[in-house]
């Protein structure tokens, strides 16, 4: 029932959200508490139907859009899960070199939102490579349900090491000018924290409602941080005062911004988490600064 409006949803429901797809629990208690909220002509199908991803019909950039050269290559990972698979892309009729740009995926692997967000990446004008660190268990297994059981079985620090692996066969891309940032969300944007601490070389850092490193860590951090928030992700903003006084005490460069009345997600057009003024905003804001601290 796409016709049902986001005015429509209480913030119950995008909270129950937020804990399935975090697997705090799974899609038989998601659809029992989602039961509470099936009034007023509204059913948990129709509910489940609204508020599940929707890749279909929200692609912005397809995989085979004339402007880009997108490609599927592999890459060495030792420390973490040996051959992983990325999607590159980047401007066709480019003749020189670009800066590069990572983006990392939620907790779900590769899926065809994430594999968009770095195609949008590309078109503005960045060598883009969106790792799927679900590769060594076969890749993105076409829904986000194996997604998430699949990521959860491996090891966040040796995913962590399989996108570290990433910013380093990027900046030596005969394609790149060595100069690498790196975005994330939600999962990726703890990743992204983490490759601010642990990769010196790293130039920009852009965590999407990301979890935040520990205090101890900040003061290996060199790269400019911009820092982009739900005003409505209490989870994750819960980290933050810690993080930020981290950051002021040992004179880290960030900006940080707060995105008033939404939720965690706000960035995935694919869900009614989905906030079209803030992504915009923000979006701007992430190529604005890459293309500052890259170019």
């Amino acid at each position: 029932m796409r016709n049902m409006k986001k005015e429509d949803i209480k913030q119950e429901v995008f909270d129950l959200y937020d804990d399935y797809a975090h697997n705090r629990i799974d899609r038989r208690q998601f659809m029992e508490k989602l039961s509470v909220y099936a009034v007023g002509g509204l059913t948990v199908s129709s509910l489940m139907s609204f508020i599940m991803p929707n890749y279909q019909d929200k692609i912005q950039v397809n995989a085979n859009d004339a402007r880009l050269s997108t490609e599927f290559v592999e890459y060495d990972s030792s420390k973490g899960g040996g051959k992983i698979k990325g999607q590159l892309s980047r401007p066709v009729n480019n003749n020189k070199k670009l800066p590069g740009v990572i983006v990392v995926h939620e907790n779900r692997g590769l899926n065809p939102h994430i594999a968009d967000v770095g195609r949008r990446a590309g078109l503005e004008g960045f060598l883009s490579l969106a790792p799927d660190a679900l590769t060594p268990l076969g890749g993105y297994p076409g829904n986000d349900d194996d997604g998430r059981t699949l990521q959860a079985k491996r090891n966040r620090d040796e995913m962590l090491e399989d996108f570290i692996a990433a910013f380093y066969y990027l900046k030596s891309h005969p394609e790149c000018n060595g100069k690498v940032g790196v975005v994330g969300f939600c999962f990726g944007g703890w990743i992204s924290n983490m490759m601010a601490v642990r990769v010196p070389e790293l130039l920009a850092a852009v965590p999407f409602y990301g979890g935040q490193p520990d205090a101890e860590d900040v003061p290996a951090i060199k790269a400019p941080l911009l820092l982009h928030f739900a005003e409505l992700d209490t989870r994750v903003n819960a980290g933050w005062p810690a993080y930020e006084e981290a950051l002021k005490k040992h004179n880290k460069e960030y900006m940080v911004y707060f995105y008033p009345a939404t939720n965690h997600g706000f960035h995935n057009d694919t869900t009614p988490r989905f906030d079209e003024a803030a992504a915009k905003l923000a979006w701007q804001r992430t190529v604005d600064f890459f293309r500052k601290k890259l170019g």
